[in-house]
């Protein structure tokens, strides 16, 4: 019997982990909340449908199963959220921000949690950034803060590594295709495609 399974993305800032999500969520695909102390500015509008922002007060009385900072915003998936996609879809989606994350629902989820890390290289990182209105100062910051806790290394600590420097849809097919979400053809029919 096949099991349920948690996909838990993980990669820099401007990788694409929001865009990937929103897209399978989009799709109807089951999205583990990501609950977070962080406020995020019109910039990052998108965003507001992917996480959860509550007071640090708040955030502090929850149960969760991960629990992790990052850039001194406090980030995790309550343990209800887990559980409950766990148990009841065959397919949940979360986005993690660091390693640690990853460790901590490993420990609960352990051969059911499949991890992917979207990769790019500096100059779309910077270029991603210029994009969305960022000024020099806060591009200096996310660098600095990069490089300080190796998340350009972080693909190291998962199961696959989609590079996503070119077109969002040529990450985007090849999540689905490591999520199973796609339908091989007959070879008779993939012969008169490649015709």
């Amino acid at each position: 019997m096949a099991r349920n399974k948690i996909y838990a993305f993980l990669g820099p800032h401007t990788s694409g982990k929001s865009t990937m999500v929103s897209q399978l969520l989009s799709m109807g695909i089951h999205y583990i909340p990501t609950v977070t102390t962080r406020v995020f500015d019109d910039r990052f509008a998108y965003k507001r449908k992917l996480y959860q922002t509550v007071k640090s007060r708040e955030y502090e009385q929850e149960k969760f199963i991960v629990n992790t900072s990052y850039q001194s915003h406090s980030y995790g998936l309550r343990k209800s959220d887990v559980l409950e996609a766990y148990q009841n879809h065959k397919i949940s989606i979360a986005i993690m921000h660091d390693p640690s994350g990853i460790k901590q629902l490993t420990k609960f989820i352990n051969q059911d949690l499949v991890t992917v890390f979207l990769m790019i290289d500096d100059q779309v990182f910077v270029d991603r950034m210029l994009r969305t209105g960022c000024s020099n100062d806060e591009i200096r910051y996310y660098v600095e803060t990069a490089e300080e806790t190796g998340e350009f290394d972080h693909w190291r600590d998962v199961d696959f590594v989609v590079k996503n420097t070119s077109t969002a849809r040529v990450a985007f097919e090849q999540i689905l295709a490591i999520m199973g979400l796609v339908t091989l053809i007959p070879q008779e029919d993939f012969d008169n495609l490649a015709k």
